[in-house]
């Protein structure tokens, strides 16, 4: 089937990225969707391969030139559809810009191209006894890059913050093809308005980054005791995390599986995690104080009324509790077809929004298996529909947004790490309200006037006037 795109853009890209320019309908047929398995309308034209900011520079360029829309993209990993093509489309992938291009010990920063991934960043950091704390559930596979575009989290947030607390300093390049730097290699930077947090969790939509200015941390040594501990239910352990946040306490994870959760995962690895109690707190404390952390957590968790607790300080036995949580994801996906959401609530509410989402769920007649990062209130209320379903039935989607209603009246937010992309814009305004909404449309329009950039995504369609 004949390209979408001019003749004249196609031979200009080859020109610019020879034998990096990729037609073929298998590829772009992958880049047209992501983990979530959301699908574009239709498939991308072209994916092309840049490997450095010139190339990108030249890929905007053309594109600007002739109107084309660019959706960039790292490993693909997003739950938000951010990452799609679709007809008449270019995907710019990043995965040949794997270049770490400065390691500095003494400023505890690194600069790197986006398409690392983070398994690999952190390998290299550690022989240096450094490390990058964003530490999402795809980390090994996912990169630096679209970690920052979707501002990722993971299980290790509350204590050490989402991916922009990490970001010092970014290249990025623009619509019409000009590159620009934002950010500092400082410490501090006050220096006008902050465009380099405002790039961070864009979701492609105002540029694309080449290369980030990382800040990193040593590596935390010594002992790491984990906590598992049972309760009756999702609400009991909610409240008993909320209770050991306002003790001041901060553990490194603090994880919460609800009795759905722990029904899959049981199903999936074949042990049995539910005979004690119908939901699960996993908590891990880590630094110099972490054993004496953990025992007052512990104690906190007795007096909240665990049905039974476990102290570990074996690094395997640890390591096992941990990827009990992690594979969640796997779990719930070798059920059926699945829809992973992600609210975040104010830590005290989260038993509050674990009543509404069994409400929901029960009236509905759907299965949820919710997982909490509770120690930063981020729940992730997953749907497992029939195995082979290609879209998402019309009641399902009204379940998700009465969950997401939820979070919003308990003082909470749409998204807490996954981002908007294809899959919320339509709740984005509920959110934001109609000025907040206007507001965020024309900062785009302001980077990218001509609207190539990550088309169709985050915003909802503007209503006519």
């Amino acid at each position: 089937m004949a390209s979408a795109l001019p003749s004249e853009a196609v031979r200009a890209l080859r020109e610019a990225l020879p034998g990096r320019v990729d037609a073929g309908r298998d590829s772009r047929a992958a880049h047209s969707t992501d983990r979530s398995g959301t699908r574009g309308a239709g498939i991308a034209e072209l994916v092309v391969h840049p490997r450095d900011t010139a190339d990108v520079q030249e890929i905007c360029r053309i594109a600007s030139r002739f109107g084309i829309p660019l959706v960039p993209r790292g490993a693909g990993t997003g739950l938000a559809g951010g990452a799609v093509a679709g007809s008449g489309q270019i995907v710019v992938a990043t995965d040949r810009m794997t270049s770490i291009l400065e390691i500095s010990v003494d400023n505890q920063l690194a600069v790197v191209q986006p398409g690392v991934l983070n398994g690999d960043l952190n390998a290299v950091l550690a022989t240096h006894g450094l490390w990058w704390p964003p530490d999402p559930a795809s980390k090994a596979i996912s990169t630096v890059g679209g970690n920052i575009a979707m501002n990722a989290g993971g299980l290790l947030c509350a204590k050490y913050g989402v991916t922009r607390e990490t970001v010092l300093a970014l290249t990025v390049v623009l619509a019409d093809g000009e590159a620009i730097q934002v950010g500092h290699r400082t410490v501090k930077g006050v220096s006008g308005l902050d465009l380099c947090g405002l790039f961070v969790g864009s979701e492609g939509t105002l540029g694309i980054i080449t290369e980030c200015t990382l800040k990193v941390r040593p590596m935390v040594n010594g002992v790491v005791p984990t906590i598992g501990a049972y309760f009756a239910d999702a609400s009991a352990a909610a409240r008993a995390s909320a209770a050991v946040t306002a003790s001041g306490e901060r553990p490194a994870i603090m994880e919460l599986m609800d009795a759905a959760l722990l029904e899959a995962v049981s199903d999936y690895t074949g042990e049995d995690l539910a005979s004690a109690g119908s939901a699960y707190l996993l908590v891990q404390t880590d630094g110099p104080q972490a054993v004496a952390e953990a025992e007052r957590i512990a104690a906190i968790l007795r007096d909240a009324g665990a049905r039974s607790l476990d102290v570990t300080d074996d690094p395997e036995a640890a390591a096992s509790l941990v990827d009990v949580r992690r594979s969640g994801f796997l779990a719930v996906e070798a059920r059926g077809t699945i829809l992973v959401e992600d609210v975040a609530v104010p830590r005290d509410r989260i038993a509050d929004m674990y009543d509404r989402i069994e409400e929901v769920a029960a009236r509905y007649s759907v299965f949820i298996a919710t997982p909490c990062h509770a120690g930063d209130g981020n729940l992730h209320p997953t749907f497992v529909l029939d195995h082979g379903l290609e879209e998402v039935p019309d009641d399902v989607w009204d379940a998700a947004g009465e969950i997401f209603a939820a979070a919003l009246e308990l003082g909470g937010t749409l998204s807490g790490e996954h981002g908007i992309g294809l899959l919320k814009r339509r709740w984005l305004g509920d959110e934001l309200g109609p000025r907040q909404l206007d507001l965020q449309r024309r900062v785009k329009e302001v980077f990218d006037p001509d609207g190539i950039m990550n088309p169709g995504k985050v915003f909802p369609a503007a209503q006519p006037a």
